[in-house]
């Protein structure tokens, strides 16, 4: 699994320049000029921070449970999140390059939804929807369709909590890109919660644990 880290982590430092020319292209006159960076405890800030980090995770997962299972539907699943979420990952650590901004604060998660110190960080679990570590390691040792069901479950669990970053981007975030971007989390993860919830109605369990 440090192989798969690797390929996840490398994949999304690639895209951090991609990120930044997104965001200009999109926001800017095609430098960056055009547009007023956030300040470091925005919401815009923020939300770039912790996504990453609720994405990472995301991605370790899918390539945790790709290499668990031979179902073909699970597999691909995994696959789209992880490449899907890496690229996001990349465009939001691009972002906070191009504001010449921290990705890391002093603050506690979600301060920029006014949580800071209300997700207690137990066990790994730093943001809502979030794997603890536990989850991370029971994962390591499935597989099969036993595999299958915690991680469709943990994902139900993890895109929950994207969902509720991401709506609160929507709210409070000024840049028209990462706004257009959180909106577009939500309407995909949405989707990608109700296929989940199909998955885990054919091997005979909900999407609680």
């Amino acid at each position: 699994m440090k192989h798969a880290g690797w390929i996840a982590g490398a994949a999304a430092a690639v895209l951090v320049a991609a990120g930044a020319v997104t965001y200009a292209v999109a926001d800017g006159d095609g430098s960056g000029s055009g547009t007023k960076a956030p300040a470091t405890d925005s919401a815009d800030a923020g939300f770039a921070r912790d996504m990453a980090v609720h994405h990472q995770q995301a991605v370790e997962m899918s390539y945790i449970v790709r290499d668990r299972t031979d179902d073909e539907d699970v597999r691909r699943l995994a696959y789209d999140i992880a490449q899907t979420q890496a690229n996001q990952r990349g465009m939001l650590l691009g972002w906070l390059d191009l504001w010449e901004l921290p990705k890391v604060s002093t603050d506690p998660p979600m301060t920029w939804m006014g949580m800071g110190g209300l997700t207690s960080g137990k066990d790994g679990a730093l943001m809502p929807g979030m794997a603890t570590n536990s989850d991370l390691k029971k994962l390591n040792t499935l597989s099969g369709e036993k595999a299958e069901i915690f991680y469709l479950q943990l994902m139900t669990d993890h895109h929950r909590g994207g969902v509720h970053m991401a709506k609160g981007c929507v709210e409070k975030c000024t840049v028209g890109a990462e706004v257009r971007l959180a909106r577009g989390m939500v309407a995909s993860q949405q989707s990608e919660i109700d296929l989940m919830a199909g998955m885990l109605k054919e091997r005979g369990v909900g999407s609680e644990g």
